[in-house]
């Protein structure tokens, strides 16, 4: 059946096509944000460890990751909207698996497609909303377009414990399905037939499942790796070897390319390289730290989902309005400068979070998360224009799909790699405690009163909280310390200062390049 160009859309259609693709915005990215609160009553209801659990995150976002460089092919070779809806009605389906499953592999399989269904339509999505929109109002569908990248991850953790706590963690999946179709029905009905230019490029297939092997190889490692004793399981051995074969191979593979899946000569470029590791090692430290606490707020303070989650509310006050914020400023100031005051504030917030002591002190949790917020909504504006600057404009959209795939697979590995500092750390703060509270008599303890049996569950469970909280402010120091050296490394970046008066076209185009990398 022939394409044909069609007309904008007007009216009534236009803006509930608006309200489709800002639903199927916040709809994926929910999905992220909602099911941290959800992983202690996933463990449960699959009946798996925690770390397994843990490993259905992560998974998730490996699949989101990998499907970024996708979608852009995608809507290079077909146009935007068929690969949307298709990817929606998988999403619904795949949903549909996960609501169900009972066995733990076919549950994770599930996810991963999950996530990539998902994934893909984040750039098809911004792609189909800002060409809906007349040039001179096209920076309107962006700012629409950017309500709902940050805000459905803050408020995730808070609406996905409640929906854990009331109606059980697989109604998140439950809830997925009708609105996925809805959305693939609604958004396919008014753009039917509609087409557009075409590039005939061919897709790097190998390079893609090269990188996926390697991903997933090394999200399983990292997830497993505390469960199968790291070198002492031939498993995880053999895993490591495999997973560093396999990663060199795409390296080359990818070198030889005219058209690779991602170009990582971009790696030659000192701006490239530093604003990634920024972008990279502060998404990895964030994620993995937010992750880490909400959960044992649950399994080892008491907290409900809804309450763990809630404790994550706070950020969602100024991480929008802090990043509209930076959109503007970014034109103005050296991007180090942002940067590298944005990375320190980051620095306060965990090294205030180290202090954390009291498990009731609901304060000692709100203000630092304040902070964090603030923080959030200022990281990826300045460190997008950081990576950059000096590509050339056919090249920038290249980076933007390494960056992206960058970022979320580090989120990725941030959650598996906070599991390894708490095993790590946990047993030698439970010596110490055993050590200062040697005797059941002390008076902090108020044991006198307890049999023999009582007296050590009531100990035991006093050890297990001391050193987790111990734990939980030991990840903190050294996230503080890690963005302290990530503040200093961008001023090895050569200086980004642009001019206060730029094109619109530029103005618009810097925009939806920095809202790609906010995504997810």
């Amino acid at each position: 059946m022939n394409t044909v160009l069609g007309k904008r859309l007007r009216g009534w259609r236009f803006l509930l096509f608006n309200f489709c693709l800002g639903v199927s915005h916040a709809l994926v990215i929910f999905n992220a944000g909602a099911y941290i609160a959800m992983l202690p009553r996933v463990a449960g209801g699959l009946g798996i460890p925690l770390s397994f659990a843990a490993w259905t995150q992560t998974d998730y976002m490996i699949g989101l990751a990998l499907a970024f460089p996708v979608g852009g092919w995608l809507a290079r070779r077909f146009g935007e909207y068929r690969p949307f809806v298709l990817a929606f009605v998988i999403f619904a389906l795949t949903s549909w698996v996960c609501a169900e499953a009972t066995h733990f592999y076919g549950y994770l399989a599930a996810r991963i497609l999950l996530g990539f269904s998902g994934g893909l339509t984040l750039p098809l999505g911004q792609a189909l909303l800002i060409k809906e929109y007349p040039d001179k109002h096209k920076s309107i569908g962006t700012g629409v377009w950017s309500l709902f990248t940050l805000t459905p991850f803050t408020l995730g953790p808070p609406l996905g414990g409640w929906i854990a706590d009331t109606l059980g963690w697989r109604w998140l999946f439950w809830f997925n399905i009708p609105l996925a179709l809805t959305i693939a029905g609604v958004v396919g009905a008014l753009l039917y037939r509609r087409g557009g230019p075409r590039q005939r490029h061919r897709f790097d297939g190998v390079g893609f499942v090269l990188l996926g092997l390697a991903l997933l190889g090394l999200q399983t490692l990292l997830n497993q790796g505390n469960d199968w004793d790291w070198l002492n399981s031939s498993y995880l051995v053999g895993l490591a070897i495999f997973v560093t074969a396999v990663l060199g191979y795409w390296v080359i593979w990818e070198l030889s390319l005219r058209r690779p899946f991602l170009d990582i000569r971009l790696f030659a470029r000192r701006n490239f390289t530093i604003g990634i590791v920024a972008l990279l090692f502060g998404f990895l430290m964030f994620q993995g730290l937010l992750s880490m606490l909400i959960v044992q707020l649950q399994t080892t303070l008491g907290y409900s989902s809804l309450l763990a989650g809630l404790v994550f509310l706070p950020m969602a006050i100024f991480a929008k309005p802090m990043a509209g914020v930076f959109h503007e400023i970014v034109k103005r100031y050296d991007a180090r400068l942002l940067a590298s005051a944005n990375l320190l504030g980051f620095a306060l917030c965990y090294f205030w979070l180290s202090r954390f002591d009291d498990p009731d002190a609901f304060d000692q949790l709100f203000w630092p998360k304040l902070l964090e917020g603030v923080c959030l909504g200022g990281f990826f504006v300045p460190l997008t224009t950081l990576l950059l600057h000096g590509l050339a404009p056919e090249r920038q959209w290249r980076a933007l799909e390494l960056a992206s795939l960058m970022r979320i697979a580090a989120g990725a590995i941030g959650i598996a790699l906070q599991g390894i500092i708490l095993y790590r750390r946990a047993p030698l703060h439970m010596t110490r405690f055993a050590e200062n509270h040697v005797a059941f008599g002390a008076a902090p303890l108020d044991l006198q009163t307890l049999n023999e049996a009582e007296a050590f569950a009531k100990f035991a469970k006093l050890a297990g909280r001391a050193e987790m909280i111990h734990s939980l402010n030991d990840a903190f120091w050294l996230a503080g310390c890690a963005f302290v050296g990530l503040a200093i490394l961008v001023w090895f970046a050569h200086p980004t200062r642009t001019p206060v008066k730029i094109s619109s076209r530029e103005d618009l185009r810097r925009e939806q390049q920095e809202i790609v990398v906010e995504e997810a």
